[in-house]
């Protein structure tokens, strides 16, 4: 009887032991975002997933090109922060085997400024910062021409730069910074075409502080970036339900009104 206790005992404790091997490998899922909106969504989107069994774990950037750098280090499961032309152009520029899974959010890009009230008062030779990566600085010029402040070659794309600039009618000067820097530059310009989720993260709202904004319609909605080679992995399908779940999409309304506006 004794010996049995004993052999009863080990097949416990080894079956304790698997248990808490199994446990030691559910490693969380880790996925970057950047600072503002981006990261305030995926915290509620990480006490979803939660209910589902998905461990999410965030982690925080400050600029756009670190966190596909991380995930195709493998540092990363996942990023949240970028739109689709932005994704493309990194994939063609540093040959990144990504893929998008799902979209998340759109974030109004607007024109903002400390100096002028209307795009009307801009002066000749005025200083307006746009991003200095291809496809945000593309579209910031799209929206300074969809303004009337300039013209753009009809060829010129999503990727448009300043050297595409065909009519410049008050001769505005173009100054290209990085995203993030934009919204503390607005002391030095006359005025800047801010993403939305640093003019949120700087306390700025499109729908209160922009003196102009695109339109609704637009390329420019945000997604959800993986490896190629996880793409069949099960925590893939968990994330995008917890993500397009009817909580995140009303705590989106709630919290950001039209400042952000759901893409799915």
């Amino acid at each position: 009887m004794q010996r049995r206790n004993v052999l009863k005992g080990a097949v416990v404790a080894l079956g304790l032991t698997v248990s808490a091997g199994v446990f030691a490998q559910d490693k969380p899922i880790k996925i970057g975002v950047t600072g503002g909106p981006h990261a305030q969504i995926m915290e509620q989107v990480k006490k979803v997933a939660a209910k589902d069994g998905l461990n999410i774990q965030l982690v925080e950037f400050s600029d756009y090109v670190q966190p596909n750098a991380a995930l195709a280090a493998g540092d990363l499961d996942a990023n949240s922060y970028q739109h689709l032309p932005y994704l493309e152009a990194q994939i063609k520029d540093r040959g990144y085997k990504f893929t998008h899974i799902a979209f998340t959010v759109t974030f109004p890009m607007g024109v903002y400024s400390k100096k002028i009230k209307s795009l009307d008062q801009i002066k000749q030779g005025a200083r307006v910062g746009v991003p200095n990566d291809p496809t945000n600085g593309g579209r910031g010029l799209l929206l300074l021409q969809a303004k009337g402040l300039i013209k753009l070659r009809p060829d010129a794309g999503l990727k448009a730069t300043p050297l595409d600039i065909v009519e410049n009618p008050k001769k505005i000067k173009i100054v290209e910074l990085d995203a993030a820097q934009l919204p503390r530059s607005l002391d030095d310009l006359d005025a800047a075409a801010i993403n939305g989720n640093y003019a949120e993260s700087a306390g700025l709202s499109p729908t209160r502080d922009a003196i102009a904004t695109e339109g609704p319609k637009g390329p420019y909605a945000n997604l959800i970036a993986i490896r190629e080679a996880d793409k069949n992995k099960p925590w893939v399908a968990k994330l995008v339900k917890a993500y397009h779940s009817p909580e995140i999409k009303q705590y989106v309304q709630t919290t950001f009104k039209e400042s952000v506006i759901t893409a799915w």
